[in-house]
């Protein structure tokens, strides 16, 4: 029997393992159509954001209290699972609390340490699925959730809550097992934990074959469903529980709202105020594409930010074009990215080769008026805790519509001819610089 559940363990973490393996590389492929960019200067610097960025959370202790409830949550259930590691070494050897014995009163410890956080994360689960449908919180309530967004944080959290009563109840069942003397849970004896030592008096009625039925059936429901986890975090927005690590590392280290600027551009610019400059055999310019108007079009950091997005709707909040109304949403800037990058990696998955679909990012999933409400104030890049930049993503986009399109407002427009015609946004010549006090 032993055997035989072994080996279903086994088989069971292979498929998880095979699964979410394979969504990775998928995952990794998309990225990686977008542009090259190289994102590896100042590594020390680079380190340093990710252990306060992504780990320690920094930028949401701007609200103190959600900031600690948030770090419970992400924190706790990160170390909890540390405890894993011993589920899955039991699984394959057909051990049971394999280092409970050479740990010794080290491993008791560390269990009540890793229960203080499970209790914790059951209360901060709690109290935010009161705040996502109960509260009424804007940034929750906002269509831009509609739909499967806004069930998808409430099954993370219901999940999560699961999962760590499950810890719990496996751990009050063994250790009032052991208390009994029953079988080979009295082989490792390890004392009462903290918490699950209090919830032996909901099961002190049962039988022992009844409890080590509940416990065995809460092991394999607690791990199966970590498995199951692992494999649905790349399919929701809580992948950011992955990727806000990498995410940290390349973020910009620069200024920001720093633009860069267009090499080709610049020595338009510069040859039309000193055409002396220009060489009689310059070689002929190269012919190239400004701005992005497709996923291919970004970098891979912009694709990466994209699936790195955790939907807190912080940007858009923050955002001054959406407050007074505008359909600008830096939220669904990132939400759209992600799924136009979706569709494009699934078509080049099944054609073996990317082919024009007739579809864009720019136009099908992002319109003119989004882009042209961002004020370029970077109030979404400050308050996005995992480091995503929607502003470059719009910056590229309305790069593209200008240079590539000539698509403007008519005031745009002639603003546009004053300055490449006379250097300046007014209709006067350069030898009238003088009248320019006048307006």
């Amino acid at each position: 029997m032993h055997i035989i559940s072994q080996l279903v363990f086994i088989l069971i973490l292979a498929a998880g393992i095979y699964l979410f393996s394979a969504k990775v590389i998928y995952i990794r492929k998309n990225i990686l159509m977008g542009r090259d960019e190289s994102r590896n200067d100042q590594p020390k610097l680079r380190w340093r954001n990710v252990l306060l960025l992504a780990f320690g959370q920094k930028k949401m202790f701007k609200n103190p209290l959600v900031a600690v409830m948030h770090f419970i949550i992400y924190a706790g259930f990160i170390i909890i699972n540390i405890e894993v590691l011993e589920i899955i070494l039991d699984g394959i050897l057909g051990t049971h609390r394999l280092f409970a014995e050479p740990l010794g009163y080290i491993y008791t410890l560390l269990i009540n340490v890793f229960e203080c956080l499970a209790v914790g994360v059951i209360a901060v689960c709690i109290i935010f699925l009161i705040r996502r449908n109960i509260l009424h919180i804007q940034r929750f309530i906002s269509k831009d959730l509609n739909g499967w967004p806004r069930s998808d944080a409430n099954y993370i959290l219901i999940t999560e809550i699961i999962l760590m009563s499950l810890f719990l109840t496996m751990n009050a069942t063994d250790t009032l097992l052991q208390n009994r003397g029953y079988g080979h849970y009295a082989e490792h004896l390890t004392g009462n934990f903290l918490f699950s030592g209090s919830l032996q008096s909901l099961f002190n009625g049962l039988s022992s074959e009844q409890l080590a039925t509940i416990e065995r059936s809460a092991w394999w429901l607690h791990i199966v469903g970590i498995i199951a986890f692992l494999n649905y975090l790349p399919y929701s927005k809580h992948l950011h529980i992955l990727l806000a690590f990498p995410n940290a590392y390349y973020a910009s280290l620069e200024p920001k709202g720093k633009m860069h600027n267009m090499p080709d551009i610049q020595k338009e610019v510069l040859y039309a105020m000193q055409p002396e400059l220009i060489l009689a055999n310059a070689p002929q310019a190269t012919a190239h594409k400004f701005g992005a108007r497709d996923v291919m079009d970004l970098s891979w950091k912009n694709l990466l930010d994209a699936y790195a997005c955790t939907e807190c709707g912080r940007c858009t909040t923050a955002c001054p074009a959406n407050i007074t109304g505008k359909s600008l949403s830096p939220r669904m800037i990132m939400m759209k990215t992600r799924d136009r990058l979706e569709q494009v990696g699934q078509k080049s998955k099944a054609m073996q080769n990317w082919q024009d679909d007739g579809k864009s990012l720019l136009h099908d999933y992002i319109t003119e008026e989004e882009l042209r409400a961002c004020t370029t104030c970077n109030a979404c890049v400050e308050e996005c805790p995992v480091s995503i930049s929607p502003l470059d993503i719009i910056l590229q986009m309305r790069r593209y519509l200008i240079m590539e399109e000539s698509n403007a407002p008519q005031e745009w427009n002639s603003t546009f001819s004053n300055i490449e015609n006379n250097f300046a946004p007014w209709k006067f010549s350069p030898e009238e610089r003088d009248q320019w006090a006048k307006y």
